[in-house]
């Protein structure tokens, strides 16, 4: 399992730094949004958690289409199938390597860009807080999608329809924790509590859903 969290580290490096592209999308969308909203800095400071938010959300399904797709393509998917070790744990070994090479620097970039939005630091420490803690249950639930897709040749949009809806509840008490973190009058443990409580849940869940749709697939 090391050797494969390894592989797969050093592969997204060489496929051309999928965290560089993610960064980079996060960091258009935070400098996008405040043309179209305007010049109000109160506005930006209110709403900027939930841009980061979105922005990282979108940012972690670039390359998801890719988690196994390469593995297909150049045989590896088939020795996953026929070794000993359970399938659901290789796939949730890949989710961690992709969640390090692509979910885990948006967490570091999100500081500077909640500083692009006007947010105070309270905001932006707790809604860090908030995408470490919530961002791999997005790559949890993106595996689900790119094991249905794997077999299909352009599969990219389809994993994006499947697992934009299941995000939603993630991104729902990621950004409630936040403003109950900031403004109240709600506490913040309740909802950042349920958003560990899902990402534990897909933790489990998705490597399994996962497993057995690549399973068909391989049928």
């Amino acid at each position: 399992m090391k050797a494969l969290l390894l592989r797969d580290l050093t592969l997204s490096v060489r496929a051309g730094g999928g965290a560089v592209v993610g960064i980079l999308f996060f960091l258009a969308v935070a400098v996008v949004v405040p043309f179209g909203v305007g010049p109000d800095l109160a506005l930006l400071a209110r709403i900027g958690p939930a841009i980061v938010w979105i922005g990282a959300l979108l940012s972690c399904l670039l390359g998801l289409e890719r988690l196994f797709q390469a593995d297909r393509e150049d045989g590896s998917l088939d020795v996953m199938l026929m070794q000993e070790t359970p399938l659901a744990l290789t796939v949730f070994v890949k989710c961690v390597a992709h969640w390090l090479a692509t979910g885990f620097p948006l967490v570091l970039a999100s500081p500077f860009l909640g500083l692009l939005l006007n947010m105070s630091v309270k905001a932006v420490g707790v809604t860090s807080l908030t995408l470490l803690f919530g961002s791999p249950a997005i790559v949890f639930i993106g595996a689900v999608g790119a094991a249905i897709a794997v077999a299909l040749p352009r599969g990219g949009l389809l994993v994006s329809i499947l697992i934009l809806p299941l995000t939603i509840p993630v991104l729902i008490f990621g950004v409630s924790a936040v403003y109950s973190a900031i403004e109240g009058p709600s506490p913040f443990l309740p909802p950042f509590l349920i958003l560990i409580a899902l990402n534990l849940f897909f933790a489990a869940l998705g490597p399994a859903a996962a497993a057995l749709a690549l399973h068909n697939a391989g049928d």
